[in-house]
């Protein structure tokens, strides 16, 4: 998912509406009246309707501090109006250790645009300002919750407002843990990462992935493995050519795989951000692409992460 999605158009578009000086206004009744309501008052701040001008701070700038499940919904489907529910429920047990933003897709149909929406509901968490994982169709309420979870614990060391939602909600973070059972299918990607065997570690996780495409930690673990196969056969010396060649986008891709290896990271970045600056069509979105796999290898609050997505952000617009 990541990669795939570009969200600077919607911050555009919500600038060009915010009043001189002030923050972009939220309307009245932003569902129009329509369609499933959100939370009512027990749970004012994690659960919101989100529209195309507010999208940059109740979407964007929120997902700085904690995961946004983003529902796009439609006043028509009926599976919207048995998801929204208990997304709903499962917010207000969180308590903002996330958010969940509600956007009506007729309503504002750039949105769904940029998130690529072929079928609703859709459901995309959005992280440090980027789409990290995604669901479609209405899920029960046991595989929701457990999904919740997954995604908490494999965000909450990168996004510390996690932790602090929680501990504000009373909940002991800081005490030593109900050790839970171990997921057999996630000890075997990790005993085979250990061997040095990345393949077994790619397939296992994929496996994971093919039953649930929403384990968040499958996810994180597969694009971290896929570097390392990558970096261990990464050409110090494909830097040099890279630079002799600044239009040959796989000569680019290649040194900054060798320069997040040799630790180089802001130079990575730096590169892939300039590869994407002077190029166009594929090539650009090849760019882009490797350059968003590149940040998850990194957690979100990380400032070289930071910087270079608003260098990007000025080199597509």
């Amino acid at each position: 998912m990541a990669g795939a999605v570009d969200l600077s158009g919607l911050k555009a578009r919500a600038e060009q509406r915010t009043p001189a000086g002030g923050a972009p206004q939220r309307p009245a009744d932003p569902s129009g009246g329509g369609g499933p309501p959100a939370a009512g008052g027990g749970a004012p701040d994690v659960v919101l309707d989100v529209t195309e001008e507010t999208f940059q701070a109740e979407v964007i700038e929120r997902s700085m501090q904690v995961p946004v499940v983003v529902d796009l919904w439609a006043e028509w489907c009926g599976p919207c109006k048995q998801l929204s529910p208990v997304l709903e429920k499962l917010a207000a047990e969180g308590r903002g250790a996330w958010i969940l933003a509600k956007i009506d897709v007729d309503a504002n149909p750039r949105i769904s645009q940029a998130f690529q929406v072929q079928s609703i509901p859709h459901v995309v968490v959005v992280a440090g300002g980027q789409p990290v994982t995604s669901f479609n169709g209405a899920q029960p309420e046991p595989q929701l919750r457990q999904w919740i979870t997954q995604l908490l614990d494999a965000l909450r060391d990168q996004m510390p407002g996690i932790a602090e939602a929680e501990a504000r909600a009373g909940g002991e973070v800081d005490a030593e843990p109900v050790e839970e059972p171990e997921d057999p299918r996630i000890v075997a990607a990790e005993e085979a990462l250990e061997r040095g065997d990345y393949a077994a570690a790619a397939q296992a996780y994929e496996e994971i992935l093919a039953s649930e495409p929403a384990h968040a930690e499958a996810q994180a673990a597969l694009a971290q493995v896929k570097f390392l196969e990558r970096a261990e056969s990464a050409d110090p010396s494909a830097i040099g050519r890279a630079d002799a060649a600044p239009d040959d986008v796989d000569a680019q891709i290649a040194a900054a795989d060798a320069q997040v290896a040799a630790q180089d990271v802001t130079g990575a970045f730096d590169r892939l951000v300039q590869t994407v600056a002077r190029t166009a069509g594929d090539d650009r979105d090849r760019a882009r692409t490797h350059l968003v796999e590149l940040f998850e290898l990194f957690g979100t609050e990380d400032e070289r992460v930071t910087t270079a997505r608003r260098a990007l952000a000025r080199a597509l617009y």
